[in-house]
């Protein structure tokens, strides 16, 4: 009698991204938005943007079976597609703008029907129109079935905390999805961030805590108290120096506006698992709790951060329910599947 193979646990990667294959071949036709165009470089495609900016354009972005196949090398189950954050298009005329969202998230939504046992996707939103914005979220969940959103920490140097994006943030907990914050550049970096890469190593982690304590000590996370939000990269900077916030809040009337020190409102966010730094992932599961933490790969750009088992080795499996960081945490913030033995979250919020 042969052997029953045991199961396979469960993996979500709650941070993957991707072109869709009919914007690539948008951007060879030059019908693309924003100009974006495909290049040749030592004989490979790359992506280019207008502002400068751009990367290979590697198979795991738009083809299927790339995508998959990474997939199951990394032992992940089910991937949340988001579009590559270059393609926000924050910098474009709204109605310009508004016309690329649809046509990004039509084409994440015909990716994810290829194989819908294994993605689930995100929408992109015209941020520099919030109610065109809010709109297109509504018929990116209702008619496309999309999970959220993923958008910029901010709108070409406008927070997610200014009254103007309101629309966007109330249409999010009103669908009860979560909105993914991922820092994005496309021109070439200037002052201290240009060399070195650190536009990217140190500037997007930065732009995380930024808006997310923009989100804090603006008093917005108490007037939207369902508001789910995911901060990628382990939350930036935030979990790290969120005590220099709440000496802050309680020292600076400039920073005093949030109901309770800052620290407490570090529960209304979820995290995801790339640090870089098995024991910084640690760090961050102790700090926030183990059903505030998701697996984030960043596939397959450069930057990507390895397996599950690789980004949580420091995490010890009898202190923590490593089940809920593998998957059980994703599938409830994404309503992948009704998962199990998932605390109740209203307690949790500030």
């Amino acid at each position: 009698m042969s052997a029953v193979p045991h199961p396979q646990p469960r993996v979500v990667d709650a941070h993957s991204h991707v072109i869709p294959p009919t914007l690539v071949e948008a951007m060879r036709t030059g019908s693309a938005p924003d100009g974006i165009t495909l290049a040749e470089v030592d004989g490979r495609p790359w992506v280019v943007h207008r502002q400068g900016y751009r990367y290979p354009l590697l198979p795991g972005f738009h083809d299927v079976g790339a995508k998959l196949a990474t997939m199951d090398a990394d032992g992940v189950t089910l991937s949340v597609l988001s579009p590559a954050p270059p393609l926000f298009l924050y910098w474009v005329e709204a109605a310009e703008a508004v016309a690329a969202a649809q046509q990004v998230n039509d084409a994440v939504a015909a990716m994810v029907a290829e194989a819908p046992d294994r993605f689930a996707g995100l929408a992109t939103l015209p941020m520099q129109d919030p109610q065109a914005a809010a709109d297109e979220l509504r018929r990116a969940v209702l008619e496309l079935g999309l999970r959220g959103a993923q958008v910029g920490p901010h709108v070409e140097g406008v927070g997610l905390d200014d009254p103007s994006l309101r629309p966007v943030l109330q249409t999010a907990q009103e669908l009860g999805v979560p909105l993914v914050l991922h820092p994005y550049y496309v021109g070439a970096a200037t002052g201290e961030l240009a060399d070195f890469y650190l536009t990217n190593l140190q500037g997007n982690p930065w732009q995380t805590a930024v808006a997310a304590s923009r989100l804090i000590l603006s008093g917005t996370l108490d007037e939207l108290p369902g508001l789910r939000l995911l901060l990628v990269h382990g939350g930036g900077h935030l979990p790290y120096q969120v005590g220099r916030l709440d000496h802050g809040h309680r020292v600076r009337p400039e920073a005093a506006r949030p109901q309770q020190p800052p620290s407490a409102y570090l529960r209304r966010f979820w995290f995801d698992t790339l640090t870089h730094d098995a024991d910084a992932t640690r760090f961050l599961v102790d700090k926030v709790g183990d059903d505030r933490v998701v697996l984030g790969t960043d596939d397959p750009f450069d930057m990507a951060g390895g397996t599950f088992a690789e980004q949580t080795a420091a995490v010890p499996a009898d202190a923590y329910d490593l089940a809920r960081l593998a998957a059980g945490n994703a599938d409830t913030l994404f309503g992948l599947q009704a998962p199990t033995g998932s605390p109740d979250e209203s307690e949790d919020h500030a």
